[in-house]
């Protein structure tokens, strides 16, 4: 079938790159992925890796977002300060002069003052699922769990600041490094968080001002007193660290636990921390999976891209 397309949007960070092919509409018609995020790149570097994602595509204008305009990446674009709205991260969106096959922009970070913070890639995701949940424009904290998860506050429509908390990174270094992990195997985290999920929630809950940490050791303690099964070690930490998130936020917030929260990213992951949400008195989360495709055409047209972008005749075959 032929369809009428204008951009194409990539979502590129460290260890993935995600394609999206745009109708002139802001439909996305076409979608590819591979493991070439910028410390993974195919022989010839960033050019080869977008020529092989976009094989068979257009040449359209392009809008990428993420590590890609990190200093690490294929050209560093400055940061933008908060608070910022979509049209002020707009401005900040820059030309890449080394890609020659395609007019190709990238889109800037957002760098927090104090206390010192920054980020790439979430903004887009954010100005996406600001486009599909409009009443969270007003007051919104938005959570998105990973490797370094970002708590986002957003208040008329501007990120107003942020937090990243290490949580991915340290339970990777837990189970990998440390004693507490083991003779374990770190494996993607199950659909449904199991009881020794909801005791590390409690445990953190429970842990006052000396926090989490203080209570990391109480999974082996726990085990070899035969409290807690080996197999569920991994899930007592998790509980444990992601509720050490909502245990600082609350003590950040004064106890207060009205403010809406919305969840962005992996699903599975996502359930475990409205699953947390539900437990420190959070009313229940919404969770969008991927609002990097929205987010990345709402920039693009904040930025005036479709103004000046061609369209060309896509036939539906994908490479």
């Amino acid at each position: 079938m032929n369809v009428a397309v204008q951009l194409i949007g990539l979502d590129w960070g460290t260890s993935s790159l995600r394609a999206y092919l745009y109708d002139v509409d802001g439909n996305v018609v076409s979608t590819r992925q591979h493991a070439w995020g910028i410390r993974q790149l195919p022989e010839g570097s960033f050019s080869a890796a977008l020529r092989a994602i976009t094989t068979g595509w257009p040449p359209c204008i392009i809008l990428a977002a993420g590590m890609v305009g990190s200093r690490q990446g294929w050209q560093e674009v400055p940061y933008v300060e908060v608070p910022a709205d979509i049209n002020v991260i707009a401005k900040g969106v820059m030309r890449n002069n080394a890609c020659a096959r395609h007019d190709m922009w990238i889109a800037p970070g957002l760098l927090q003052d104090s206390p010192a913070n920054v980020m790439r890639g979430e903004e887009t995701q954010i100005i996406g699922a600001l486009s599909q949940q409009s009443e969270h424009r007003a007051n919104v904290r938005f959570v998105l769990p990973g490797t370094h998860s970002k708590w986002v506050t957003v208040s008329d429509g501007r990120i107003a600041a942020f937090d990243t908390i290490m949580t991915g990174e340290i339970y990777a270094l837990l189970m990998k490094h440390s004693i507490l992990g083991a003779g374990m195997s770190v494996e993607d985290p199950q659909p449904v968080p199991n009881d020794a999920f909801l005791r590390g929630l409690h445990s953190a809950r429970e842990s006052g001002a000396a926090g989490a940490f203080s209570r990391l050791f109480s999974s082996r303690a726990l085990m070899l007193n035969n409290q807690l099964d080996a197999d569920d070690v991994p899930e007592f930490l998790s509980g444990l660290l992601i509720g050490e998130e909502f245990r600082i936020a609350l003590v950040r917030d004064g106890g207060d636990s009205s403010v809406p929260l919305c969840l962005i990213g992996d699903l599975s992951l996502c359930n475990r921390y409205a699953v947390a949400a539900t437990y420190f008195g959070y009313a229940s989360p919404a969770i969008i999976g991927d609002a990097a495709a929205q987010g990345l055409w709402q920039l693009a047209s904040a930025a005036g891209l479709h103004s000046h972008a061609k369209t060309y005749d896509f036939f539906g075959i994908d490479a």
